[in-house]
């Protein structure tokens, strides 16, 4: 159960696991089914999770492109075993890609689907680890190479990886096999309502809890990595700031009992700064000092090159390579202060979204977007509602866009049963824990967001708040929040609200962060009343918090494209640009406000609705297909002229 003298333990984990699941029990017959294939699996080191840039030492290669695919409604490709004997009616399919817009039978089908491919090892890569690494797979995902079981991960939108080597032929055909699927559950984060409980499902179809569609698939690149059998498993990366110098404390692990000397270099300044690390049983630490450093900042989002290589230059035993930038962030009094000096926040919630490809990782799309919200005059945005794409934020980096990365812990309902709020929080911790883990090196992460709209009882329901509804949930946030802070004691942590939230749970966080819907959801079509609303409403939240500053994370209206009216009436162009910019004007004569997210960055798909024209969530400032509103031209005027 959950309490207050420490989050709730999830079960060990065997080698055969993907690391990254770190033992997040799958349903019961999952559990079985896997326990049966798995019985002859070889015993193997862990796979490290570091992103596999390319060294001296190491190679990747992308299995991306198409593989075969099959549905499985019946649920007896295991029983099958299609994983050893092969799909018995393949369709093709691109990886990375979703699979529900591209199959009229796959829309709403949200049960288990097979993928295969078959890859050879490079002859060069003998004598090496070799790692099989997925971005992401949504939801549950199980693994099979050359009819070999190698494990689980439960929960989309973070890696996972396995270590293949002697499993994975050498000069001949491997053949790889994913089972995925994406069931909609109540024990899930993000979850779905039960119909049987009588939950308020936000959506007709699908029947969610949350207001994006719940694509299905293999979303991220599939790669297989090669590194030396000994190798720098892990590497965490701090700075800091000293007048007119950095400190740079870098942590490490290595793979084995290996010890011996370990050389860091940072390169990218007008001398390469270099120190050496003893390496003792299995890790090292090291600290440097950039003198004339260049800060990270929006402004000028300089990144170095960190290398850490262990053994001598002329035969590293490992080598690995990859992009810091030397900054603070802190929260002091009503200031988030980057580098020491107070930033205000303008960008927006967004979604990984796209017409054909759904959440798949879009590259063009992907430099599309951050090139409009530099033309927007935007600073930030917030990964809304889970984890996005590694290359997102290894591009925030470098365009200088701050991030508030976000957990999947969407919609947390707390009037739910308490096996079911237990479930939740122990799949919520670890997908914590794996986000902290995966991107904690990367400058352009300001704030960790542990959940966004966290309620007591469904929406729009008449039956009274559960009695003890609220101290659950104080309860399961307390814990989160140290988790977080255990994991990283470097950044600020939050829960986004929404019209206020149960104050015990927001105010466990260093900043207040807020969504809200006046003129929309509530005093709808009236501005004159929602400028009044909204004044009363942030009011408040200074009264309720205290000091913390405060972030609107949310604010806006549908707009369909190509709608106008005099004067502006709700589902317009012209309305919306309204809404945003009484928010904007309302917001900027509090000091304590430090910054402004219009949801949302581009329309979405959703399930279809009678709340949703054309199954799309419509307020976003640009269209789907990135084709601006009124409101970005609104938001370019207001944003460039502060």
């Amino acid at each position: 159960m959950i309490d207050e003298q420490g989050p709730a333990r999830p079960r060990a984990v065997t080698r055969r696991q993907a690391v990254g699941a770190l033992g997040l029990a799958a349903s019961a017959a999952a559990a079985a089914g896997a326990a049966t294939t798995a019985a002859a699996q070889p015993t193997r080191g862990p796979a490290s999770l570091l992103y596999p840039h390319e060294s001296r030492t190491r190679a990747t290669r992308d299995l991306s492109g198409l593989w075969s695919f099959q549905l499985d409604p019946k649920n007896e490709g295991e029983a099958g075993r299609w994983f050893e004997r092969g799909l018995p009616a393949p369709r093709k399919i691109p990886v990375p890609c979703s699979w529900n817009d591209l199959f009229d039978d796959a829309l709403n089908y949200f049960g288990t689907a097979w993928y295969e491919t078959e890859f050879h090892l490079d002859p060069a890569w003998r004598g090496r680890r070799v790692a099989v690494r997925f971005g992401s797979a949504v939801y549950h995902a199980r693994v099979w190479l050359n009819g070999v079981y190698l494990g689980e991960h439960l929960g989309g939108h973070l890696p996972f990886a396995f270590d293949v080597t002697g499993l994975a032929h050498d000069g001949a055909p491997n053949r790889l096999v994913v089972a995925v699927e994406n069931e909609l559950r109540v024990d899930r984060v993000p979850s779905s309502p039960d119909p049987k409980a009588g939950h308020f499902a936000f959506l007709e179809e699908p029947n969610t809890a949350y207001d994006f569609f719940p694509y299905c698939g293999l979303h991220r690149p599939v790669l297989l990595c090669a590194a030396p059998d000994t190798h720098l498993q892990d590497v965490t990366v701090t700075t800091g700031l000293s007048g007119n110098r950095g400190e740079v404390a870098v942590e490490f692990q290595v793979s084995g009992a290996w010890s011996g000397p370990a050389t860091l270099t940072l390169t990218g300044g007008p001398k390469p700064v270099t120190v050496t690390a003893a390496v003792k049983a299995g890790a090292g630490v090291a600290r440097m000092v950039v003198p004339d450093v260049r800060a990270w900042s929006p402004d000028d989002p300089f990144l170095y090159r960190l290398t850490v290589r262990l053994g001598p230059e002329g035969a590293p035993v490992d080598e690995y390579t990859l992009k810091i930038g030397v900054r603070t962030i802190a929260v002091r009094g009503s200031e988030i202060l980057l580098n020491g000096k107070p930033v205000f926040l303008k960008g927006f919630g967004k979604h990984e979204d796209g017409a054909i490809r759904g959440k798949a990782l879009d590259l063009p799309m992907l430099v599309r977007d951050f090139e409009l919200l530099k033309w927007l005059g935007a600073n930030s945005f917030r990964t809304s509602h889970y984890p996005y794409a590694e290359e997102a934020l290894m591009l925030a980096d470098e365009y200088g866009l701050m991030v508030i990365a976000e957990t999947p812990g969407v919609s947390l309902i707390f009037s739910d049963p308490p096996e079911v709020i237990e479930a939740r929080y122990k799949q919520l911790e670890m997908a914590l824990g794996e986000l902290i883990r995966r991107d904690r090196n990367h400058p352009c992460v300001i704030l960790w967001s542990l959940a966004n709209e966290p309620i007591a009882k469904p929406f729009h329901t008449a039956d009274p708040e559960p009695p003890g509804a609220v101290e659950t949930g104080r309860k399961f946030f307390a814990n989160l929040f140290a988790r977080a802070r255990s994991l990283d004691r470097t950044r600020p942590v939050a829960l986004v609200s929404v019209q206020g939230g149960p104050a015990e749970w927001v105010g466990q966080g260093d900043v207040i962060c807020q969504n809200s819907y006046n003129g929309w959801y509530a005093v709808s079509g009236r501005l004159g009343d929602a400028a009044v609303a909204l004044e009363q409403e942030v009011t408040a939240l200074r009264a309720r918090h205290g000091d913390k500053p405060v972030i609107y994370t949310e604010f806006g209206a549908d707009a369909v494209a190509g709608m106008h009216s005099q004067p502006p009436a709700m589902w317009t162009e012209d309305y919306q640009a309204d809404i945003i910019e009484t928010y904007w004007q309302v917001l900027r004569k509090h000091p304590y406000v430090v910054g402004t997210h219009p949801w949302a960055f581009a329309d979405f798909r959703t399930g279809q609705s009678t709340m949703r024209v054309g199954a799309l969530n419509q307020k976003g400032v640009f269209t789907r297909d990135r084709r601006p509103k009124l409101a970005a031209h609104r938001l370019r005027s207001l944003w460039r002229s502060t």
